[in-house]
């Protein structure tokens, strides 16, 4: 038991070592692709039915980290977001679950402003 315990306050104190991003919000949103734009200079942006408004999510000239966002997406993967979403709305298939994060991102999909910034930390199509 003595082993247990002192594992879990390893684990609890690394753990809240780790900083965490004052004001970083996060959301999952879930649709069909209604939009998928280019804006100068080089970054794309992505509506889902879900969201009331587009949001920059990445760009493929530049690393993208938006502000309260801990990741970032190279303009490799900025490319392979924009075949994909492309791909979903060809075929007009939900894209299940897109979590976003940073600064910028609302408490529900709906709530976006108008030329928001998020990352997409992971999506599932």
């Amino acid at each position: 038991m003595e082993i247990r315990s002192a594992v879990f306050t390893v684990v609890f104190a690394a753990a809240s070592a780790v900083p965490a991003v004052a004001g970083a919000g996060t959301a999952t949103c879930m649709g069909t692709v209604d939009q998928l734009a280019f804006h100068a200079p080089g970054r794309l942006m992505l509506r889902l039915s879900s969201m009331n408004t587009p949001v920059f999510i990445c760009s493929v000239d530049a690393l993208w980290t938006p502000a309260g966002s801990e990741y970032n997406t190279t303009p490799a993967t900025c490319k392979t977001l924009y075949a994909t979403f492309l791909a979903a709305k060809l075929a007009r298939d939900v894209v299940n679950y897109v979590h976003f994060d940073g600064n910028e991102v609302p408490t529900s999909c709906n709530g976006w402003a108008v030329w928001a910034n998020a990352n997409v930390r992971y999506f599932g199509y």
